[in-house]
């Protein structure tokens, strides 16, 4: 049961061992401290609870204070659920990089950056309207959304609306380089969201 979690820094390209460019995404990885073993007899399920980052002591609430005890001010707190492998971690132990290796397959989670209200030609692609033959101001319209002899619009119809701000998962990643000493894990390939968004690795 591998899992860690960690804040996007940046994108960039490396070289591999046959000269070849590979594009990665450089996350700040842990170190990540347990505050918290859940099992099946008393919570129900069986997981294992991290915290993560560090804020300031007057925005964590006597709830969270009572809870942390003396591991820390966490910013973030996330739980790692399991279903049949034992639980062999304690509270209070610390998770960094080194938990991984390179070329492990990992599970990524993180939430894609903001764009805020858009229209279908971004949100969906749409074509938009001719350009020529007396049209105006119709460029980026939606068009026709049913009409005829219905009265309502249909549901799922694609239309303008709120686009990004979503949790997005990439399977099968691969792990290209790994550095203990900075703890900053290297992965292939693009991850959702902007700098400095937080991250949760598992391994496969």
């Amino acid at each position: 049961m591998k899992f860690i979690l960690g804040k996007k820094v940046n994108m960039s390209q490396i070289f591999n061992a046959k000269g070849e460019v590979v594009p990665v995404t450089v996350l700040d990885a842990g170190p990540v401290v347990v505050t918290q073993i859940k099992d099946a007899q008393k919570d129900g399920y069986k997981a294992v609870q991290v915290g993560f980052g560090a804020r300031k002591e007057k925005n964590i609430n006597k709830a969270q204070k009572g809870h942390f005890k003396t591991l820390g001010n966490f910013a973030h707190v996330k739980e790692f659920r399991t279903k049949t492998e034992e639980i062999t971690l304690k509270v209070g132990d610390k998770i960094d990089a080194s938990a991984f290796s390179i070329g492990d397959k990992i599970v990524v989670s993180s939430i894609s950056k903001g764009k805020g209200f858009q229209g279908v030609v971004k949100r969906h692609g749409f074509a938009g309207g001719p350009r020529s033959h007396g049209q105006k101001h119709s460029e980026r319209e939606p068009g026709s959304i049913g009409g005829g002899l219905r009265n309502k619009v249909p549901k799922n119809m694609r239309m303008a609306g709120r686009m990004g701000s979503d949790r997005i998962t990439s399977k099968n990643v691969q792990i290209i380089d790994i550095d203990v000493a900075n703890n900053q894990i290297l992965i292939g390939g693009a991850i959702a969201g902007k700098r400095g968004t937080l991250v949760e690795v598992r391994g496969m």
